[in-house]
């Protein structure tokens, strides 16, 4: 069996800096930097579709192992350039994932979607084998099921602020507001499970399209 795809998305507020300074060196060298690493597969860039000083950067990986490469290494973390370092401390960090693909495998994001949802959360232990089998046997099927849903996937993230995090490439960031991903989401075994959920993140994202 092919080992699973890995995540990496790297989240912040950037309020505190020039959009055109933000998007510049994320567009003309963050990105690029990345998709030269053998095994970043894509790079994709969204803004909060409420508040679009929150930015939020989703790589999909060949395999989690990627960010241990060399490659990798000599342009993150101690590495980074001049201009990322400037960047990184002056914005304020929502998130970052180091996650592998749960369900289905490896499957990449789509390159069509318009909108996204990114959901993250830990889970009571005591609850988690019940959790694993609502998520991947109702909630993402059902999910995947609605009109405007192109994509929907979930991982696993050992280390980090949040243990589990599910991405929805969607037609719109309107389609978590209809009548029929409301009825997916609210179902009695969807009910019984959030007193458990912990540490709970949800963002809904518009595409970032260059000026």
């Amino acid at each position: 069996m092919a080992e699973p795809m890995g995540l990496l998305v790297a989240g912040f507020n950037f309020s505190s800096i020039a959009t055109d300074e933000f998007n510049a060196w994320y567009d003309s060298e963050h990105v690029p930097e990345r998709l030269r690493v053998p095994g970043f597969v894509n790079a994709q860039r969204w803004l909060g579709a409420d508040d679009p000083k929150i930015s939020i950067a989703t790589y999909d990986l060949d395999t989690l192992a990627i960010l241990k490469s060399p490659a990798y290494t000599a342009i993150a973390g101690a590495n980074l350039s001049p201009w990322s370092k400037r960047m990184v401390g002056k914005a304020q960090r929502v998130c970052r994932v180091e996650a592998v693909q749960l369900v289905p495998g490896r499957l990449a994001a789509p390159a069509n979607a318009d909108g996204m949802l990114m959901v993250a959360m830990n889970v009571a232990p005591e609850a988690e084998e019940e959790f694993n089998a609502w998520y991947n046997e109702e909630h993402v099927p059902a999910l995947a099921a609605v009109s405007g849903c192109l994509c929907a996937r979930r991982f696993r993230m050992d280390g980090g602020k949040h243990k589990y995090v599910a991405l929805y490439h969607l037609d719109s960031p309107a389609v978590p507001a209809s009548p029929a991903w409301k009825k997916a989401v609210d179902t009695p075994w969807t009910i019984r499970m959030r007193p458990h959920f912990r540490d709970f993140l949800r963002i809904v994202l518009r595409r970032y399209v260059p000026a």
